[in-house]
């Protein structure tokens, strides 16, 4: 009896041991698990796990914008890094040259630094392409297809209403790309002209650059006829194609857009070769590296204007992604065509029977912002993205690196750089580099005012020919303002009101474009001169044109 007392309290004071542990182990646990286990009693309370699921995906809301910038962040600095790094690589045996004497360094600045030393072309997609596959952006593209049928729905009705049945001409249009036969030809003249005299020039100055006993005087020769090539054949010739044959604004503004991309494309050809040359001969080495006709003429072509013998190649041609790519550019054309039919051509119709005065200029302005910024983003859209992405799809070309997230700019200096690569990276190896080379890098800000000056004088000279008039608005926009905005919105400014400063001032910007260069358009239209002398070519007529209607 008295061994089974002794089991009887062992097992009490087990079982007391037990129930205590367990509640210290309640005590331990959340609130919430308390309660839903207290009010289970083995049955599921659903209102319970509901509950909590809710509040497991407000923490894990609250907790995502922090852990995705986070990922962000890390990412960007990688890939930055990584890039920095592969270009480090690539060049780390003659970018970084073992350290020389004062004596030296006179030397060494006579030497320019070869090709592979500039642009690092690689495989990568556009932008947009990769935005695109996020619905949330791709919502913003369907929202702009959905204007355009606006547009087009408040055409035709206002059309039906005062016609009385649909009008489906496109006068516009029909207008402005007027006389096309005049512009092929001039452009196939333009490009067999680029084909066959800067690569001929070239290869019989390589050729025999080894060999000749006057070596400076030589290329001097070859210089000059090269530099007469471009300004007599590729400069003056096509302007006077458009100016004579009066070509219509878009057909002249063809034209003109191929005459600098060719000037461009010669001079980036030259410029990455005769390095290459004097180096070999400098090396004795043989035979001198003349690229061949192909690769050159592969470069013609290529969406970009910067020189190499080869590039990153696709292994396909996606012609499904190039017919959408033309397809949005013709989709864009109507969508620009729409814009100035319902926006600025009702607008500036009559601008002529008002006198210029202060009041009516800010009105026009502000009135012109809205389908100057439309027109904005369909340039960069129709060439930036799907015109240079289509011609890079059929000629396999893997860097489609056109432009950066220019929107996200919170200074011009960034806005600049990343709004259009393929010319920006042309003005940074050619005219800032090739500058600073020359007079010494202690010029950087000569160097930079110069590369806008230069700018804006090429901007100014492809919309004054296209015109057929001298207005320099843009000119004064991109030199003066741009200019000074690019010192004072400089890349230590990273807010995002420096962001909102940079869009407003943008959107001014287009504005002011658009109105006073339609202004002087319908001006010269309604009051033209019988016998204008030079000066009434550079005077602004929508200052002084008044017509009584």
């Amino acid at each position: 009896m008295a061994g089974e007392d002794c089991v009887r309290k062992r097992q009490s004071g087990s079982a007391t041991t037990y129930r205590t542990s367990e509640n210290e182990e309640m005590q331990r646990r959340p609130e919430g698990e308390r309660s839903f286990q207290n009010a289970s009693n083995g049955r599921v309370d659903v209102d319970h796990v509901i509950t909590r699921k809710m509040q497991l995906i407000a923490e894990a809301e609250q907790l995502k914008p922090a852990f995705m910038k986070e990922v962000d962040s890390h990412f960007t600095e990688f890939v930055n890094s990584l890039v920095a790094k592969s270009a480090l690589l690539d060049s780390s045996s003659s970018l970084f040259p073992a350290p020389c004497s004062e004596k030296d360094l006179p030397k060494a600045k006579i030497v320019r630094a070869p090709p592979e030393h500039g642009k690092i072309f690689t495989a990568r997609r556009s932008l947009l392409d990769e935005l695109f596959e996020v619905s949330h952006i791709r919502t913003i593209y369907h929202m702009f297809i959905a204007l355009l049928i606006v547009f087009i729905l408040s055409t035709l009705l206002v059309d039906f209403i005062d016609e009385g049945r649909l009008v489906l001409g496109f006068d516009l249009l029909v207008f402005v790309f007027g006389k096309f036969p005049v512009v092929f030809c001039t452009w196939l003249c333009m490009f067999s002209a680029t084909v066959i005299v800067p690569y001929s020039l070239f290869f019989q100055w390589a050729q025999g650059y080894c060999s000749s006993s006057h070596r400076v005087i030589r290329s001097l020769f070859y210089g000059m006829l090269l530099t007469l090539f471009q300004t007599v054949g590729l400069g003056l010739g096509p302007t006077y194609v458009a100016v004579s044959y009066a070509l219509p604004p878009a057909s002249r503004f063809i034209v003109i857009l191929e005459q600098v991309r060719l000037v461009m494309k010669a001079h980036s050809f030259v410029r990455e070769n005769v390095p290459r040359v004097l180096s070999s001969v400098k090396e004795k080495s043989s035979p001198v590296p003349v690229p061949r006709i192909t690769q050159y003429l592969y470069f013609l072509f290529a969406p970009t204007l910067i020189y190499r013998d080869n590039y990153p190649r696709n292994p396909t041609i996606r012609w499904g992604y190039v017919a959408t790519k033309f397809a949005q550019v013709l989709g864009s054309l109507f969508y620009a065509y729409y814009i100035f039919v319902r926006l600025c051509i009702p607008q500036f119709r009559n601008s002529s029977q008002e006198t210029f005065n202060l009041r009516g200029l800010v009105l026009c302005i502000f009135n012109s912002i809205l389908p100057g910024v439309l027109i904005l983003f369909l340039v960069f859209f129709a060439f930036l993205h799907c015109w240079l992405n289509a011609f890079a799809e059929m000629l396999r070309f893997a860097d489609r690196m056109f432009y950066k997230d220019w929107w996200n700019s919170t200074s011009y200096a960034n806005y600049y750089r990343t709004w259009n690569v393929v010319v920006h990276d042309w003005l940074y190896y050619y005219a800032y580099r090739d500058f600073l080379w020359f007079f010494g890098k202690k010029f950087k800000a000569a160097a930079m005012l110069s590369v806008f000056t230069v700018s804006a004088a090429v901007h100014e000279y492809v919309l004054s020919v296209c015109f057929g008039y001298f207005y320099p608005v843009l000119f004064c926009l991109f030199a003066c303002f741009g200019g000074v905005f690019n010192f004072i919105l400089n890349d230590r400014r990273k807010g995002p009101i420096w962001n909102v400063i940079m869009w407003t001032s943008l959107f001014l910007g287009q504005g002011v474009i658009i109105c006073l260069y339609s202004q002087e358009w319908y001006a010269r239209q309604y009051c033209p001169l019988e016998n204008p002398t030079f000066l009434d070519y550079l005077k602004p007529r929508s200052w002084s044109c008044h017509v009584q209607m």
